[in-house]
């Protein structure tokens, strides 16, 4: 690596930065069009990177062509390429040319967006942009801020982070009322009577949330779709509370990660409100496709939530990271979470005309994330999302049909959107060396689940750049594969 020689060392100015930064955007897009040339899934061993790279950070600047010369030699061996046609894993992550522009401005403007005062269109373009959101899924007017009432929306990192953050504001809640009506239970008392649910399918964001909070969740087991229903929630409901336990927090998935299964929200938002339990609904991958009116129904029952999230970075063409997030009371999370040290006031907190984010977060600084969402939906407009949506549904149940055509193999879940769970008939042994045939070759990436006790195999439509052609390919490469291993004599 050369390096310069510390008499010649000058910071980057504004002329060398125009040429570099077209430089980079050159170097970007052809990352993004040459992406299905490269192999989805690298070739290296844990620990590739170190021996690759000095010890140490150079004492004196490196030349910036080395370090573009690096980014072939030592980064991209090393990438997984979420966004080549033939990555099939996981949930989609967004991406698109307006959102990188967007994040690049972001950058430029490098502002700590904590309060109003630290960046006013920081924090009034994010409200503005939550309702826009908002009313693209058509939720209920106490979500909007623009009603003037308690609710609203906020962006936050990540569906974990939202899920914890409503826990703490639950658990804060339910803390304060209970003493309210009996002064003499201490904090401690009531901790260790509370007691949150959710579906054996949900997350395990949501199990971690009840470790980070020192707070019992209890798995609902859900019905032959895999989806929680009201009658078993009840009855945890009644178990618990004749042991003496407070129930108080419930997260209903809608999406969930697995098989992209529905909780049953109209059968469980009425428990919630009649129990007086806070209603958390997680729809991290799925609520992207509430924009589509013929999916919107998907989302009935959201009337009986208090918060509601989720992830326009999945699925809607944003980059990580945005997390949607809307509450129908703001003050149970500025009662739980707000702090005001002399250095963080301003003359505008109290005028009922702002809101400081800070208090709606676990941390205290924040990014001007708004700017993805603001350029996204300009550039596309809602009938472009929608459009883009509609077409990786399509694909999904393009190869379901596939999938269905081949009396070896069967789908193992219900396809609503982009999600397809399959298998070859046959053992968990037989399937999981299906997978690891599949993933050791390279030519396209998946990842697993268990649904009860079957090994089972998925296939999510994520790329923004994936065809038909792309889909056609993975299954006959799958296929083949399972000819071979049926052919060695595995069952």
């Amino acid at each position: 690596m050369g390096a310069i020689a510390s008499d010649e060392a000058v910071t980057m100015n504004a002329s060398e930065f125009r040429r570099r930064g077209r430089e980079m955007v050159d170097y970007m897009a052809d990352y993004i069009e040459g992406i299905e040339e490269r192999q989805v899934y690298p070739d290296v061993s844990p620990g590739y990177l170190r021996p690759l790279i000095p010890p140490t950070a150079p004492q004196e600047p490196d030349k910036y062509e080395d370090i573009m010369s690096d980014i072939e030699k030592i980064i991209m061996p090393g990438v997984t390429h979420w966004h080549s046609p033939y990555f099939f894993a996981y949930f989609p992550t967004g991406s698109s040319y307006a959102t990188m522009l967007a994040d690049m401005l972001s950058g430029a403007i490098g502002c700590v967006g904590f309060s109003w005062a630290a960046s006013p269109a920081c924090t009034e373009l994010e409200t503005v942009m939550m309702d826009w959101l908002g009313k693209m899924l058509q939720l209920p007017e106490a979500f909007l801020a623009e009603k003037g009432g308690e609710g609203g929306g906020v962006i936050q990192g990540s569906a974990s982070e939202a899920t914890l953050l409503s826990l703490l504001a639950a658990r804060a809640k339910v803390i304060r009322r209970l003493q309210a009506a009996s002064p003499e239970l201490t904090e401690a008392a009531i901790l260790e009577k509370l007691v949150a649910y959710t579906s054996d399918q949900a997350h395990s964001s949501v199990e971690r949330a009840g470790l980070i909070a020192g707070v019992k969740i209890k798995f609902i087991p859900s019905d032959d779709k895999f989806a929680m229903r009201a009658s078993a929630l009840q009855e945890a409901l009644e178990r618990d509370k004749a042991a003496g336990l407070i129930p108080f927090f419930v997260v209903a998935t809608l999406g969930t990660t697995s098989c992209c299964s529905f909780d049953k929200l109209v059968e469980v938002g009425p428990i919630c409100n009649k129990e007086d339990m806070w209603l958390h609904i997680d729809a991290a991958y799925a609520g992207s496709a509430f924009i589509c009116p013929e999916f919107r129904p998907l989302l009935n029952g959201v009337e009986f939530a208090d918060s509601f999230i989720f992830n326009p970075h999945k699925w809607l063409l944003v980059n990580f990271d945005c997390c949607a997030m809307w509450v129908k009371n703001s003050t149970d999370l500025t009662g739980a979470f707000k702090m005001d040290p002399l250095y963080l006031k301003h003359r505008h907190q109290d005028s009922g005309l702002i809101t400081d984010y800070r208090h709606w977060q676990l941390p205290l600084g924040r990014r001007f994330r708004s700017l993805k969402l603001w350029f996204v939906c300009r550039m596309y407009g809602v009938t472009g999302l929608q459009a883009y949506i509609r077409k990786h549904i399509q694909l999904a149940h393009e190869f379901e049909s596939l999938v269905r055509q081949d009396a070896r193999f069967e789908v193992c879940a219900e396809v609503t959107l982009g999600l397809v769970c399959f298998r070859l008939k046959g053992s968990n042994k037989l399937n999981k060396a299906l997978l690891e045939r599949i993933n050791t070759a390279k030519k396209i990436h998946l990842v697993p689940c268990h649904l009860r006790d079957k090994f089972v195999l998925r296939l999510a439509i994520c790329s923004r750049v994936v065809e038909s052609s792309h889909v056609q390919l993975a299954w006959e490469h799958i296929r083949g594969l399972g000819t071979d291993l049926l052919a060695a004599g595995m069952e």
